[in-house]
Formats: structure tokens, C-alpha cells, sequence
């Protein structure tokens, strides 16, 4: 499995033959400004919540892919209306079968709207089980014990966990995420891009390793096999 990382909260998984991207949001960001939208490839665009800085690339990328959008339902019906009809839309506590396996629909702790400001449905995670790992994308959320109900159902191999704070988990809750879902392995996302949510390196890297925990932090563009 390889994963590729474009700034923000935007991953994109490849596993077999399915190349799975999470939240692109690459265009307006200027930390990813070196990164062209137009040679990524997707099959599978997943969204966790309705946030501009979350979709604000979905709609070019999934027009020249193909890709089949999936999400909480509203979001992804916003995206119908925009003539997006390869889509497959879900609510926390749903499972859904694709070719790369299976995806199951988490519940988060975050608001929800689309750019245009309309409902944008709830925020969400992701829980997905391939042939070759198994790993949780907690999308935008703060720390909740319902992670723990993670931890009972699966074996992670791997957690993609936002630290940014402000809007979400920091550091500290999320090595405690780590701890309630059952990993030692935090792939770190949501911070660095707005002054508000600068991440301080050294100190979470500090944090990770005295709760025993290892930290990855991307460097943009960069693709690393896990």
C-alpha cells in the first residue's frame, strides 16, 4: 500500500489496482501550490464532510477521473446536483462493499456545511478494511469515546488523525485517539495550512513518543509505503 500526501487532509491511498483519495483540498492551499491536480489519478474520491477546505477539488478531479464520490449523503447529493451522478452516499454506521474492500461509515464530532453555505449533512470518519491494511480516517472530529467501539471491531494497521486543534484534535487527544482505537501508528493531517492551526513539530513529535506512539508527518507530495 502507498500513500501520497497533498497537503491538509488529502491522502491518496493506493491499494491493489484502486487508488482511493480522501478530501482534496490542494488548489487553495498554498503550502501544495507545487502539486498539479491534473496528473492525480483516482478511482474513488471519499469525503468526510462538506467543509471547503475538504472539497474544493472534487469536482474538477472526479470530472477528469471518473471517480465515484462517496460520503455523508448530503454531501455527496451536492455534488449530484452538479451533474456529479457517480456517487454513493452514506451516514455514520453504514457499510459499503467497493473493489478495494470495504468502507465503513464513523461518526465525528465536527460542523458540516458545503461552500455555498447549504446543510452539508453530518461530519463523519471513515473505517477501511483492504486486502492489504486496515486504517481509520478520522476526518475533522475532536476526541470522542466512541472511538473506542473502533478498537473492539477491527485491528488498525494505521490512523490518519488530525492535530491541528482549533477545530479539531490536537496532539494530545490524539495520541489518546490512537489509544482508544488501538494503534500505534498516527499519520498526522489537518494542521500547518492556516496560521491558526501551525503545528509545532518537535513538540508533537515529543508528545507521540512518550505515549508510545509513532508520529508521521508528509512532507507535500510525498509518497511513503506502508
Amino acid at each position: 500500500m502507498e500513500v501520497t500526501y497533498y497537503g491538509h487532509s488529502c491522502f491518496l491511498v493506493e491499494t491493489g489496482n484502486s487508488k482511493i483519495l480522501f478530501d482534496p483540498f490542494i488548489t487553495g492551499n498554498s503550502l501544495a501550490s507545487h502539486i498539479d491536480i491534473n496528473k492525480i489519478e483516482a478511482d474513488y474520491i471519499l469525503l468526510s464532510h462538506g467543509h471547503a477546505d475538504h472539497v474544493g477539488d472534487v469536482e474538477a478531479i472526479a470530472k477528469r477521473t471518473g471517480a465515484m464520490i462517496v460520503g455523508p449523503f448530503e454531501t455527496v447529493s451536492w455534488f449530484g446536483q452538479k451533474g456529479l451522478e457517480k456517487n454513493h452516499g452514506m451516514n455514520p454506521g453504514g457499510k459499503a462493499r467497493f473493489d478495494f474492500g470495504t468502507v465503513k461509515m464513523v461518526s465525528a464530532i465536527h460542523s458540516s456545511s458545503m461552500p455555498d453555505g447549504s446543510y452539508g449533512g453530518v461530519a463523519t470518519g471513515f473505517v477501511i478494511e483492504t486486502a492489504e491494511k486496515t486504517f481509520y480516517y478520522s476526518g475533522d472530529t475532536a476526541l470522542t469515546t466512541d472511538m473506542r467501539l473502533i478498537k473492539d471491531r477491527y485491528k488498525l494497521d494505521f490512523a490518519f488523525l488530525c492535530i491541528g486543534d482549533t477545530f479539531t484534535m490536537d496532539i494530545e487527544d490524539a495520541v489518546v485517539a490512537a489509544e482508544y482505537t488501538g494503534t500505534s501508528k498516527i499519520i498526522g493531517m489537518h494542521y500547518n495550512t492556516f496560521p491558526v492551526i501551525e503545528l509545532d513539530a518537535a513538540y508533537a513529535q515529543q508528545v507521540a513518543q512518550k505515549a508510545g506512539k509513532e508520529l508521521v508527518l508528509f512532507e507535500i507530495g510525498q509518497t511513503i509505503k506502508l
